[in-house]
């Protein structure tokens, strides 16, 4: 059974996803409606997207080890060099 920390830390995570998500939409919204350039915006969505898949693996860990019985506090944010490429 989780702890209640650990789904305090689960939603965090989830909270942090989730307003990604939604940078990430106005970002393309400002695009469409030139509020910013190409560049900035691909520049900008790269740096989401390397957190967001740092999020999302910090929540498969937990999720892993929770399951395995083990400590979901273990987990750690890996370099997005590591998460990079990995598909779901």
């Amino acid at each position: 059974m989780q702890q209640p920390h650990d789904a305090d830390a689960e939603k965090a995570i989830l909270g942090r996803i989730t307003a990604m998500v939604a940078d990430e939409k106005t970002l393309r919204d400002l695009l469409t409606a030139g509020g910013i350039d190409g560049a900035t915006e691909r520049e900008r969505l790269t740096a989401l997207e390397h957190e967001l898949d740092q999020c999302w693996d910090l929540l498969r860990q937990r999720r892993a080890l929770a399951e395995a019985g083990e400590d979901p506090g273990a987990a750690q944010v890996r370099p997005s060099s590591t998460v990079e490429g990995y598909r779901s």
